[in-house]
């Protein structure tokens, strides 16, 4: 593992000790965690572990994630907020998550994974055909 310190941010980068091949037999990109604002941890690397390795089982086709965990200043009178960032690449698409800020650093994690799966779950259904495409035509909508 790495830590590069710079300023008040302190920034490690872990990678996992091997790459390998999806189904669609590209090399896969090492997760990347960094950890912005906040001390390394090692209880918390292994939730964001748990949760990719979770991801990619539900979709075999991840090329790679970074996953970034910071924290934030709210408002003096609410106090700290995490914020965690996901980019997923996948065959023809990237997903940019960063809209799960919370108190509770793993329930931002939470929240966060939880998204990127809704996400992934909508591109599979849409690559596979499974979601019509809405047209307007009878019955459906105002008319121009």
């Amino acid at each position: 593992m790495t830590v590069v310190k710079v300023g008040a941010i302190a920034s490690a980068y872990v990678k996992r000790s091997q790459t390998h091949k999806h189904a669609g037999g590209r090399v896969q990109t090492p997760l990347q965690i960094t950890f912005h604002d906040i001390p390394q941890s090692d209880a918390l690397e292994a939730r964001i572990r748990e949760k990719a390795k979770k991801l990619e089982d539900f979709y075999p086709g991840i090329i790679s994630c970074r996953v970034v965990v910071e924290e934030r200043d709210r408002h003096r009178n609410q106090g700290k907020a995490f914020c965690v960032r996901l980019d997923v690449r996948i065959p023809q698409h990237e997903i940019a998550l960063n809209r799960a800020h919370h108190e509770d650093v793993y329930v931002a994690l939470r929240n966060a994974f939880n998204a990127a799966t809704r996400k992934l779950d909508e591109l599979g259904r849409v690559q596979r055909g499974d979601v019509k495409a809405h047209t307007r035509g009878q019955g459906q909508g105002p008319q121009s």
